[in-house]
């Protein structure tokens, strides 16, 4: 049968500038199989697979997927759904709940930019020096270029490096034939812009597919939200800047951090219509 399909860019400072997005709307029937298979064969850092929820508290479900299986919580996917489903509902709720592997998600639309309150973390603390040393080693650099990192993991995996700044970011030249270690590697760089910049840090995100390759993601919102609840806590960063991320492989990414009135971190940006069809 056909199903309804989106593709959509998340996160750029215009269409074709952020992260891409495939959206299968109606998922019902898959397999976790030919949803693998789908994913694998479109080649999208994510997909996602639209489908109504299980629990009366969400809107909708979904399930994401990268080319190495499936993710509990991921941040574009989250946005670009999001904006699918409202965009197929009879109303625009300015305020929606999501239902993925990682729980409820809560979004919200404010000024027609669609935010996400970052899920907390499951896993975070100091690196310890191993896993530090096989990460520098990965990206080129000395151990101390790193001014500090901490397990981020919001699901997928992030471990965060602070760098002296973000030309120090923007200079990084990764390579995986320097890997020490065995396992995935899912490592989120951060560095700062002078003040008064128009960006406060740039971001970089790389990560392993199902081939044992590193990619760079062009722009990541678990990423991001998982530095902002890292960085902001420890009074690094201040509650609401905006990221840059996707600039050493073309893209203008741009992330709204917000922190609201109780602490929760809200990370938002726009999302564009690309791509509509049928699979």
């Amino acid at each position: 049968m056909s199903r309804r399909f989106r593709l959509v860019d998340v996160f750029g400072e215009r269409p074709l500038q952020g992260n891409p997005l495939a959206v299968v709307i109606d998922s019902d029937g898959l397999s976790t199989a030919e949803m693998s298979e789908i994913t694998r064969w479109l080649g999208f850092s994510e997909t996602t697979f639209l489908g109504p929820p299980k629990t009366p508290d969400a809107d909708y479900r979904v399930r994401i997927f990268t080319l190495a299986g499936e993710l509990p919580f991921a941040g574009h996917p989250t946005l670009g759904t999001c904006q699918v489903w409202t965009d197929l509902s009879a109303d625009e709720p300015s305020e929606m709940t999501q239902e993925c592997g990682a729980g409820l998600v809560r979004l919200r639309r404010r000024d027609g930019l669609l935010s996400f309150e970052a899920p907390p973390l499951i896993r975070q603390g100091p690196v310890d020096e191993e896993d530090l040393a096989r990460f520098t080693a990965v990206l080129g650099i000395d151990r101390s270029a790193v001014v500090s990192a901490s397990w981020v993991d919001n699901g997928p995996g992030w471990a965060g490096l602070l760098l002296g700044d973000a030309d120090a970011v923007l200079a990084l030249e990764p390579d995986v034939s320097r890997d020490t270690g065995t396992g995935p590697l899912d490592i989120g760089v951060v560095g700062k812009y002078p003040a008064g910049s128009a960006r406060a840090v740039e971001v970089r995100g790389f990560f392993s597919d199902d081939m044992g390759r590193l990619r760079e993601d062009p722009v990541t919102g678990s990423l991001n939200a998982s530095l902002a609840q890292w960085l902001v806590g420890e009074g690094v960063l201040p509650g609401s800047y905006v990221a840059g991320q996707g600039t050493r492989v073309g893209r203008r990414g741009r992330v709204v951090v917000e922190t609201d009135d109780v602490g929760g971190v809200w990370i938002g940006g726009r999302v564009s219509d690309v791509v509509t069809g049928y699979i």
